[in-house]
C-alpha cells in the first residue's frame, strides 16, 4: 500500500526554523515528483513547494521564497522541507503529495498529485 507520512511539525516562535519530512512506504520515491501543500484554519489549501524526481527542478510559492528549501534523499526515500524565518502566517497543517511522472519540472498544483499524506501541524506563535 502506497503511503506518505509527514513528520516534524511543532510549535515554534516567530523567526524560528523547522524541518519537515515526508517519508514514503510501499513504494520508492525515485519515480515521483513531490509537492508540499498547507492548509490554515478557514482557508483553502495552498501550494508551498515542489521538487522533480531528479531533484534538478524546484518551485516555491511567493510567500515562502527565500525562506523555505525543499530537498530529497532518494536513498532514504524521504523528501524534506526546511523552513526558516517562520512567521505566524505560516501556521497550517502541512501535507506532502506525490505524482508519478517523468516530467523534468514540477508544478505546485494540488490536482496534479495523486497520493497524499495525513499532514503535520506547524504552529508559529510567541
Amino acid at each position: 500500500q502506497l503511503q506518505l507520512v509527514e513528520s516534524g511539525g511543532d510549535l515554534v516562535q516567530p523567526g524560528g526554523s523547522l524541518r519537515l519530512s515526508c517519508a514514503a512506504s510501499g513504494f520508492t520515491l525515485d519515480y515521483y515528483t513531490i509537492g508540499w501543500f498547507r492548509q490554515a484554519p478557514g482557508k483553502e489549501r495552498e501550494g508551498v513547494s515542489c521538487i522533480s524526481l531528479s531533484g534538478d527542478s524546484t518551485n516555491y510559492a511567493d510567500p515562502v521564497k527565500g525562506r523555505f528549501a525543499i530537498s530529497r534523499d532518494n536513498a532514504k526515500n524521504t523528501v524534506y522541507l526546511q523552513m526558516n524565518s517562520l512567521k505566524p502566517e505560516d501556521t497550517a497543517v502541512y501535507y506532502c503529495a506525490a505524482v508519478k511522472t517523468y516530467r523534468p519540472v514540477c508544478l505546485i498544483r494540488s490536482n496534479w498529485y495523486g497520493y497524499w499524506g495525513q499532514g503535520t501541524q506547524v504552529t508559529v506563535s510567541s
